[in-house]
């Protein structure tokens, strides 16, 4: 087993998100969702990406990724398509014990996003260690076509 499988508890906790395009907005959007204080540090933010950063009051730092960044955080998120810097916030975060995600970078992340079915509170996550993530996509779609869209009343009922 290359990853342990595991799931967060980031409420309320300090996250960083660095990169600001459309692969940014998507990670962005899972953070929210778990609820996450999430600040982003990126040059540039697409359009879309700065209007989810708006509409939440988000803190962002319009700018390239520093080392200092890093600083206690509890999950930083490497969504840029540079891979150098991804890898200097990895090796940054790594320095502080932080657990990394480098999308679609296995080799530089020391954690990852699966592809997930949320049927909440009933989550399944689907990982191939970021080998496929076609695959692992693949397999949600299976999943989520066999799974009731109430699933999840039933977990509370």
């Amino acid at each position: 087993m290359d990853y342990l499988p595991l799931f967060l508890e980031i409420r309320d906790r300090p996250c960083l998100l660095v990169g600001g395009g459309e692969i940014a907005r998507r990670k962005l959007e899972l953070l929210l969702r778990a609820g996450a204080r999430v600040e982003i540090v990126a040059p540039e933010l697409a359009p879309e990406t700065r209007a989810l950063a708006d509409e939440h009051g988000l803190v962002v730092r319009q700018r390239r990724f520093e080392d200092g960044d890093a600083d206690g955080r509890y999950l930083i998120v490497a969504a840029t398509d540079d891979g150098s810097v991804n890898a200097q916030v990895f090796e940054a975060g790594s320095r502080r014990a932080t657990l990394v995600n480098s999308v679609d970078q296995p080799g530089i992340s020391s954690a990852i996003f699966p592809a997930l079915v949320d049927r909440s509170p009933v989550q399944i996550a689907i990982s191939t260690g970021g080998g496929s993530p076609t695959l692992a996509r693949l397999v949600r779609s299976w999943i989520e076509a066999r799974l009731p869209a109430r699933l999840g009343a039933l977990a509370g009922f």
